[in-house]
């Protein structure tokens, strides 16, 4: 009896998961969307504590030198913030596809892949923008500003793992 009781609880609860499958393969997908730009937000801002920890800490030492505050770190701690953008285009892209249910649903492994490899990509991209930022800004503040354009050619290379990342996965993203 027991046995039957409990069959009878699947078979009327059975129709309502299945039914609430669909919402949540497209959850599912929608959550891949969303955390690319919140993964990238968090490498964005942990990119920007640490070479604005180097800046301030340079600045620091030219106020004890008696020299100018050099207002170029300002560009290396802003450089991880692109990060963020790039996430969010490919999270904008991503939105498209949600319109179309069916697509959503058959390719919400897919999207989430999607929104999960951006995310990881942007963030640490950024963070590696980052620290290199920070060791820009210490060699300059040693070099009395000497070296910026090296500086901002290695940034811009870290950069670019980002523009690809975002570029590539946006290429993956199918059509609603």
């Amino acid at each position: 009896m027991p046995r039957d009781l409990v069959l009878s609880q699947i078979a009327t609860t059975f129709p309502m998961l299945l039914a609430a499958t669909d919402t949540v393969w497209r959850f599912l997908g929608e959550i891949g969307s969303v955390m690319s730009l919140g993964m990238a937000g968090l490498g964005s801002a942990i990119g920007i504590g640490i070479a604005g920890q180097a800046a301030a800490g340079a600045w620091a030492k030219e106020a004890r030198a008696g020299r100018n505050q050099s207002f170029t770190y300002i560009i290396l701690v802003g450089m991880p913030i692109s990060q963020t953008l790039y996430a969010m285009i490919v999270m904008i892209n991503m939105r498209g596809v949600f319109d179309n249910l069916d697509v959503s649903i058959a390719d919400s492994g897919l999207l989430m892949g999607i929104g999960l490899a951006t995310g990881l990509a942007e963030m640490l991209s950024a963070w590696m923008q980052g620290m290199v930022g920070a060791a820009g800004i210490r060699g300059l503040s040693d070099g009395e500003g000497k070296g910026l354009a090296f500086v901002i050619i290695v940034m811009g290379i870290v950069e670019t793992v980002g523009i690809f990342a975002m570029v590539f996965l946006i290429g993956m993203i199918p059509s609603a």
